[in-house]
């Protein structure tokens, strides 16, 4: 459904060039499709070039087939396009079912009566249909980012692209909206950025990691997990000791008997108590971005 070739994305500040992202091809079908990476790795900026914000410096970008370089084919993308940015800036004085009936007739949507059945679908759909006529202003943070999605669906869209949705969201809001998305990616492509490991463990079956505005890995979780086997480890230190900075410390727990680090890396043989460890999804992202030299030690 998405198809993109040699995307490139550059910014001049002051005399400087700056790479924003680095001759992207991607192929994205329909379901849920992850996007990783740490920030500032170019995320934000390619999903606003799929929303049609921002114009790629080169390459081109096809959705069901239209090109979005083109005027035409922003218009129909644009037309099957649902986004919610990281950061949506709304008008905390109006109530939820005005704040979305606005957005939906921005959207083009002018039949009133059509307009208000489907104001009142999405706002059911994200579980806020007993607080629509609430403002906005006295929503907490989840309940906002709900808000969000229900104006990204207004228009019933092919693609919905969200950006960073659960920062900042407490643990039971998270679980809501990742459930949410993996509802609403039963019919449609649902794109979602984020530089949270564990929202991409439980929502998607296939992604990207992107760093430094390149594709550094595509593929499934369960593969991602599988290029950290024999590189995870767990080794239990006394004192103010620490590994050595060629492992990268993923957790660490306090015992009775000393500290115990979660590591990643290729030496740890090099201890003798080292008990190699299962790996998980997030092992799989460190031991990636180590081998490209993207980590940045966290001890």
């Amino acid at each position: 459904m998405i198809e993109i070739k040699g995307l490139t994305k550059t910014y001049g500040v002051g005399n400087k060039t700056i790479n924003a992202l680095n001759g992207i091809d991607l192929r994205i079908n329909s379901g849920m499709f992850g996007l990783l990476g740490p920030n500032g790795a170019g995320k934000t900026t390619f999903m606003r070039i799929l929303a049609g914000i921002v114009n790629p410096s080169s390459g081109f970008v096809k959705i069901n087939g239209f090109d979005l370089t083109t005027e035409s084919g922003k218009h129909q993308i644009k037309s099957m396009l649902g986004y919610l940015p990281q950061e949506l800036g709304m008008y905390t004085e109006l109530t939820a079912i005005q704040f979305v009936d606005y957005m939906a007739i921005l959207k083009g949507i002018d039949d009133s009566r059509k307009r208000n059945q489907r104001v009142h679908e999405v706002l059911e759909m994200v579980g806020l249909a007993k607080e629509s006529n609430r403002k906005i202003k006295g929503f907490s943070g989840g309940m906002k980012r709900r808000v969000g999605i229900a104006q990204a669906l207004v228009n019933n869209p092919k693609l919905l692209i969200v950006d960073e949705p659960t920062a900042g969201l407490d643990p039971e809001e998270r679980i809501r909206f990742r459930n949410l998305l993996v509802n609403l990616a039963t019919d449609r492509v649902v794109l979602l950025s984020t530089h949270i490991v564990e929202d991409i463990g439980q929502t998607c079956r296939d992604l990207a990691i992107l760093a430094k505005g390149q594709i550094l890995f595509r593929g499934s979780p369960t593969e991602l997990t599988k290029a950290a086997e024999n590189h995870v480890w767990t080794l239990t230190m006394q004192g103010m000791e620490k590994p050595n900075h060629d492992l990268t410390v993923v957790s660490m727990l306090h015992l009775a008997e000393g500290t115990q680090y979660r590591l990643v890396g290729s030496n740890a043989k090099d201890y003798a108590n080292a008990q190699p460890a299962q790996p998980g999804l997030e092992d799989g992202y460190v031991w990636l971005m180590k081998q490209s030299n993207q980590m940045v030690e966290m001890i």
